[in-house]
């Protein structure tokens, strides 16, 4: 590591959870010039399962912030860079940035450099032959991961060098003897090569270098492709357009897939079509558990906690566990094994403004009433805040999801991946029931519970979905079965 590298420190993107391979940068709380401190939050980022703030692990000056706010990162890749000794001058780190910057320009603008046989050897990133320059263009996708190279504007300084042989399209090329192995047989790459000046002429013009047919060596787009390219966007612009398309323009929008709502559609898809679900329904009277419900509100050692009737859906179903603990396990594909668990880490579904997300409270099955409705209380108003974490939604065993609170009588559950079941606890409503031989007005709720049939068998899943309706018609069981 040479004296700059060690000055110029780069902070890249962690894995903030458990495998996550990109995160959302939300928020930037810091910018070009801010002294920064080692543990400082610099930015939050947004992860497939939850927002986090990112802590900084040196001192130093921010001396450039790599992705704009809304832009997607691959973990590992460089997102700020740290002067870390700010009173040692100037030390030209301008070069810098475009080798570290991941999304996008280093390989093209680094190219006329070399051909003109100036040193390849840019600050703080060692040796930069055309091969290595060109590597990073390879496991990046789509321009999402592009964008946010060109806002930042830090190739700059690399242009007074090889300015006086870019506007030569035609003969620059042939100084280089080996073009990179991409380039060779295998067409257009991923993303199109362009020389700085033909860049800002495509920026200019509106022209998206994405959908321009290069004719220069090794596919190389020339200013005359460019312009080739204006022109036919002109005459397409002239073309009258179809009355039916300017008419669902403003009524559609078109929202990108990221973060959590992705992350729990990857979750939900590869659930559905890998564990076989059984769904088993059934109706029960909890007009017992809804006066114990209004009961424990007036216990002075529930004061100040959150009493509802969830509380005593997540007992009944730690108690029903607990009399069938085969329900409380995981089907392991790889080593084709059931992992049968002696802990129920308790999830609860919670509806966020960013989506879908299940924390679970850990131990649950150890917890007392009071301790358990403290701990469903914490779950809840951290998870409206938008503050759970990773840690908190992870290693769940098996979920509640309460779709009574929409009104909603019943549904078919998806199971949460790695879990073996999960009940869904519909809406209380007084309806004609019959009790004690008479028809007489009663609350009544619908339980639902999906579980894998891999693992689980329909006398075992019948077993606690019988034992939770049993416990919510007669809570006393509560005492007696514990």
């Amino acid at each position: 590591m040479t004296a700059v590298e060690q000055r110029f420190r780069e902070f890249k993107m962690p894995d903030v959870g458990e495998g996550l391979t990109e995160a959302e940068i939300l928020k930037w709380f810091v910018a070009p010039g801010d002294t920064v401190t080692d543990g400082q939050v610099v930015c939050e980022v947004e992860t497939a399962k939850a927002a986090v703030e990112l802590p900084i692990p040196f001192d130093g000056v921010v001396h450039e912030v790599r992705f704009d706010e809304g832009t997607t990162v691959d973990v590992g890749t460089p997102i700020i860079s740290v002067d870390t000794d700010p009173g040692a001058g100037e030390a030209a780190p301008q070069a810098a940035p475009a080798a570290g910057k991941p999304a996008g320009e280093p390989a093209a603008e680094a190219e006329p450099a070399e051909k003109e046989g100036r040193q390849a050897n840019l600050v703080g990133y060692g040796a930069a032959p055309a091969s290595t320059k060109r590597r990073p263009r390879k496991p990046l996708p789509g321009p999402q991961r592009s964008a946010p190279a060109p806002s930042a504007g830090a190739p700059a300084p690399q242009e007074p060098a090889p300015a006086p042989a870019r506007p030569e399209a035609a003969p620059a090329p042939s100084p280089s003897p080996s073009p990179s192995p991409e380039l060779n047989g295998s067409g257009r790459p991923a993303r199109p090569l362009a020389k700085p000046p033909v860049r800002k002429l495509a920026k200019d013009l509106g022209i998206d270098l994405e959908a321009v047919t290069p004719s220069g060596p090794d596919g190389i787009i020339t200013r005359e492709d460019v312009h080739a390219a204006a022109e036919a966007v002109q005459t397409a612009r002239e073309t009258p357009v179809a009355a039916p398309s300017r008419a669902v323009e403003g009524r559609e929008r078109r929202v990108p897939v990221k973060g959590v709502r992705k992350a729990t559609a990857q979750a939900m898809v590869n659930s559905a079509f890998t564990a076989p679900h059984v769904t088993e329904f059934v109706t029960v009277d909890v007009t017992r558990t809804m006066k114990l419900v209004a009961d424990l509100k007036q216990d002075p050692a529930m004061a100040g906690l959150r009493v509802n009737p969830l509380l005593l859906v997540a007992k009944a179903l730690l108690v029903a566990i607990r009399r069938n603990p085969d329900v409380n396990a995981t089907w392991d594909e790889d080593n084709q094994e059931i992992v049968y668990k002696d802990y129920v880490n308790l999830g609860i579904a919670a509806a966020t403004p960013r989506g879908l997300i299940v924390p679970n409270i850990k131990d649950a099955h150890a917890k007392t009433l009071p301790e358990l409705a403290s701990a469903l209380g914490e779950l809840v108003t951290t998870a409206r805040e938008g503050k759970t974490t990773p840690a908190e939604m992870s290693g769940g065993t098996v979920t509640i999801t309460n779709v009574g609170v929409f009104g909603i009588d019943a549904g078919t559950p998806i199971l949460n991946p790695g879990e073996s079941a999960i009940l869904a606890f519909g809406a209380v409503k007084l309806q004609p029931w019959v009790h004690k031989g008479e028809v007489k007005p009663r609350q009544v709720t619908t339980l639902a519970l999906s579980f894998d049939h891999r693992l689980v068998d329909g006398e075992l899943g019948s077993k606690v979905l019988a034992d939770v309706a049993a416990v919510l018609e007669r809570p006393k069981r509560l005492i007696t079965w514990a």
